[in-house]
């Protein structure tokens, strides 16, 4: 009876440990859920631009490090040689006038100055009337960074923040 009780016990001492390793198999099921990224790991943005030199959107958010897709409209009818827009995101303490000056000289790169690379986080083509375009990116360290268009006159007018929580 005592063999027995032991035998018994031995067997429920197994059932024991497979129940142990269970709970190590259960995040696995999981893992692919986790790994899928949620909606929220992209920032899916939109802003536009018209005739009058005027976005509709003094502010953008994302969060740092986060996926950021942005599409620039333009609702005028201006072709873009006479009316372009574009988006220009500009690291923190970049001298927005100084960048614009160069911009003015900069039109076969359609007024992104080369010289300035270093102070661009991200931009769009410069489109023109009836057109978008869209820019995907990574969200850079929290903050707030300025956005302008370069063309020629338009960033005093055509400017905001993108801030990055």
């Amino acid at each position: 009876m005592i063999a027995g009780v032991v035998s018994l016990a031995a067997c429920g001492g197994g059932d024991e440990s497979k129940k142990a390793d269970q709970p190590a198999e259960e995040p696995k099921t999981e893992t692919p859920a986790e790994t899928t990224a949620p909606a929220s790991d992209e920032a899916v943005l939109e802003i536009t631009g018209n005739d009058l030199m005027k976005f509709d959107k003094a502010e953008l958010r994302a969060k740092a490090g986060q996926k950021v897709k942005i599409t620039l409209h333009h609702e005028g009818k201006l072709a873009k040689e006479a009316m372009g827009h574009n988006l220009v995101i500009l690291k923190s303490g970049t001298d927005i006038a100084a960048f614009a000056a160069k911009a003015v000289d900069a039109k076969a790169t359609e007024y992104i100055p080369a010289s300035e690379s270093a102070n661009i986080i991200a931009h769009t083509k410069l489109i023109g009337g009836g057109e978008s375009d869209t820019i995907e990116f990574t969200a850079p360290a929290a903050g707030t960074y300025p956005f302008i268009c370069s063309f020629p006159g338009h960033y005093g007018f055509m400017k905001g923040e993108f801030i990055v929580e």
